[in-house]
């Protein structure tokens, strides 16, 4: 790897994208110097193919940084001139987008606070109608997988040029670890809904962190993600917002080092070993799915036992002696104990279900 003259960059509209992908630069645009400063250091690691900077920023309450507006876009196209690299901005509303285009702006994205709303979504996309350039749409603030594919083609509905999927994580009220709760069901299952539209991760709102950042980029290239968006500051504990979750050049080239990038698919006869093993994967979930129905044919049984006696459904120290035997039992044998307690809940509420119906059941007539 050269770290000290950028590498040409490939077309951003290609069909065909660089994997992974990788988007960098600082939270904010702070100053002219700033945005210069991290463009030419980080395309001179020739690692980065888009450098991004916020320069409408939007915020919780209005007596915090909320970006430094249009005089961010002068500098973003400078440092376009000085790096050689593409840039792109988030938009959210109408007037952002003109401001982009007329700039020229190489990308936009639209936040996870503007996803939420159909209607802003929906004027971003006509203000962006017959551009060509790529635009990114990150999920809603909430788990809401709906709503993120609904955003996206309302943008697909309307654009010529590729649409990308950012994802960034999920609010929640609780303090846990992460910023954002990652749920990777959830970009898991907009791969599957839509497979042609590129997912990539933000590990730097899902960590909030930096420590995290590297755990959360490895985790998404271990799924498959197309790229990375990382925060990137020339002093990230000076930085005017999010300081905590941005890290140095320097640092962004050794966490790529460390990451390991992972084939989609297999080649050659690796192909018929990855085949053997599904093969024996469907045939243990055929057997799973049959000790399910013959559970709940149990349960069926139990709830014409309950009918017969007078007894109600819910038996809450059942329910509890279960779901603790049922818990060690999972721990015993490495199994995550939020999915055991996950599925525990579904196969109970299954249960429950089977009962009712049981119960509700009328006598034939004789």
């Amino acid at each position: 790897m050269n770290l000290h003259s950028p590498q040409p960059h490939r077309d951003l509209t290609a069909e065909r994208l660089p994997h992974p992908l990788v988007i960098a630069g600082p939270c904010s645009a702070e100053t002219e110097a700033q945005v210069v400063e991290t463009a030419k250091a980080l395309a001179a690691t020739g690692r980065v193919h888009l450098l991004r900077a916020g320069i409408w920023k939007p915020r919780t309450r209005p007596q915090t940084f909320e970006g430094v507006g249009d005089d961010g876009l002068n500098w973003l196209v400078k440092a376009r001139t000085e790096s050689g690299l593409p840039i792109c901005t988030e938009v959210a509303n109408t007037r952002h987008v003109e401001a982009c285009l007329e700039a020229g702006l190489d990308a936009v994205w639209i936040g996870a606070r503007t996803t939420v709303s159909p209607f802003a979504v929906q004027e971003i996309a006509e203000a962006l109608k017959g551009t060509n350039i790529p635009v990114l749409v990150k999920n809603p603030m909430h788990a809401d997988l709906k709503l993120w594919i609904g955003a996206i083609e309302r943008v697909q509905a309307l654009v010529d040029g590729p649409v990308w999927a950012l994802h960034r994580g999920f609010t929640g009220y609780q303090h846990k670890e992460f910023r954002n709760a990652p749920m990777w069901e959830v970009p898991i299952a907009l791969r599957a809904e839509k497979p042609e539209v590129p997912v990539l991760c933000d590990p730097s709102h899902i960590g909030g962190r930096r420590d995290l950042l590297e755990p959360v980029a490895q985790k998404a290239m271990d799924l498959g993600m197309a790229g990375l968006m990382l925060e990137v500051h020339p002093t990230p504990s000076e930085a005017w917002s999010d300081a905590e979750q941005q890290i140095t050049p320097e640092r962004f080239v050794e966490m790529l080092d460390h990451l390991t990038i992972r084939a989609e698919l297999p080649e050659g006869d690796l192909v018929d070993g990855l085949a053997a093993l599904r093969m024996q994967m469907d045939s243990v979930d055929e057997q799973l799915v049959e000790l399910l129905a013959a559970r709940m044919d149990l349960a069926r049984s139990i709830g014409q036992f309950k009918k017969e006696h007078g007894i109600t459904i819910l038996q809450l120290e059942r329910w509890k002696q279960v779901f603790a035997s049922r818990s060690r039992w999972g721990k015993d044998l490495r199994l995550g104990e939020t999915f055991m307690m996950n599925l525990l809940e579904h196969v109970h509420n299954e249960s429950i279900r089977v009962q009712t119906e049981v119960m509700n059941e009328k006598k034939s007539a004789e």
